[in-house]
């Protein structure tokens, strides 16, 4: 396999050469172990270390690699392994908030091009779930693509179709049955030779047996995978890390494991792409800090009342930005303590306009 079959472009070759050591050679990392990387290259699948200076160096986890990531390694392929002593510049990247209290960031998955959202057409579709998704995705830096599995288990999936659409807008949307082959090759048609795609979605929506489908014919492990259980209509989550899949037709995909929590990270301009319609209509409001709460001229109310936008998708993106707002408080005290002033203000002016 040569390096532009593994996604190697213009891009990363200009950043690798800059680095200007000869000992170096380019690698991608096609999984994440625990304390290693599985890397390959031109020397073929090594079994990869960080450097000490990466270590020493780091601050956060975006100083360590991902998968998707290129790196530069110094390779022992008598020992079939090889230590990396740096990491390329990435072309995009996806990231959400670590699960749990702590204030983290993990990586998804780097140097994407399309990014599926698989959710299936039975009791799990979640339309804002989705919207989600599509935030994360539009930051990225990647393509979203919505796909809608399982089309064999709905009788009639149009009314799930129109409800995605209404959040999706223009997002390409489409119907498949990874378990009966249907609609494959819509999802085919985004996997060109060196591009990179990666499947998000939750636990059991048939990631996993889309994959293994679109591996048929490829060389390769393909992933395991377990059947809906009958009592709640759910699949069972199969995948428990990240992985880089190589297609017969040159095409690259990434496995991830199904994610329970779905926070945003520092995602302000994807949740802007994902609602560009509110804020088209927030820019003819009368108040330029308009907060759509019942103040006078708003023309983003306005719209609700008339019928031409869903007083839900307003409250989604209300939601969204007070989860952004909440993460810039504990990343900057600046901010923490804005907000802490503006609401002593608010609350003192309640108490005045109480009082007998």
């Amino acid at each position: 396999m040569n390096l532009a079959d593994l996604g190697w472009s213009p891009f990363f070759e200009k950043h690798f050469g800059e680095l200007q050591d000869a000992a170096l050679r380019p690698a991608r990392v096609i999984e994440e172990l625990k304390g290693f990387y599985r890397v390959r290259g031109t020397e073929g699948e090594l079994l990869s270390e960080i450097s000490g200076k990466i270590q020493h160096d780091a601050k956060t986890r975006e100083d360590f690699p991902a998968v998707g990531d290129w790196v530069a390694i110094v390779p022992r392929p008598e020992e079939n392994r090889a230590r990396i002593e740096r990491i390329l510049p990435r072309k995009s990247k996806l990231a959400r908030k670590a699960a749990g209290r702590a204030f983290d960031e993990q990586i998804v998955a780097t140097n994407l091009d399309t990014v599926f959202i698989v959710s299936s057409l039975n009791r799990e579709l979640n339309a804002k779930r989705i919207e989600r998704y599509l935030a994360l995705i539009s930051e990225s830096g990647a393509r979203p693509v919505v796909l809608l599995n399982k089309a064999d288990l709905c009788a009639d999936p149009s009314p799930s179709v129109a409800e995605v659409s209404r959040i999706a807008r223009e997002t390409p949307i489409h119907l498949l049955s990874a378990r009966g082959g249907s609609g494959l090759q819509a999802v085919q048609n985004y996997l060109l030779r060196g591009e990179t795609s990666a499947f998000v979605g939750s636990s059991g929506v048939g990631k996993s047996t889309l994959i293994n489908r679109l591996l048929a014919g490829s060389v390769g492990k393909q992933q395991r995978v377990q059947e809906v259980r009958e009592e709640d209509d759910r699949g069972m989550h199969t995948t428990s890390s990240r992985q880089m899949f190589f297609l017969a037709g040159g095409g690259i995909v990434i496995d991830t494991p199904g994610m329970r929590e779905l926070q945003l990270w520092q995602s302000e301009t994807g949740v802007a792409e994902v609602f560009d319609d509110v804020l088209a209509l927030a820019e003819h409001c009368k108040f330029r800090n308009c907060n759509h709460r019942g103040e006078p001229g708003c023309a983003v109310e306005a719209a609700i009342l008339a019928g031409t936008l869903k007083a839900e998708r307003l409250e989604s993106y209300r939601k969204l930005q007070a989860e952004l707002r909440f993460q810039e408080r504990k990343a900057d005290p600046q901010v923490a303590r804005e907000d802490e002033d503006k609401w002593k203000r608010i609350h003192k002016e309640m108490r005045k306009k109480n009082r007998p």
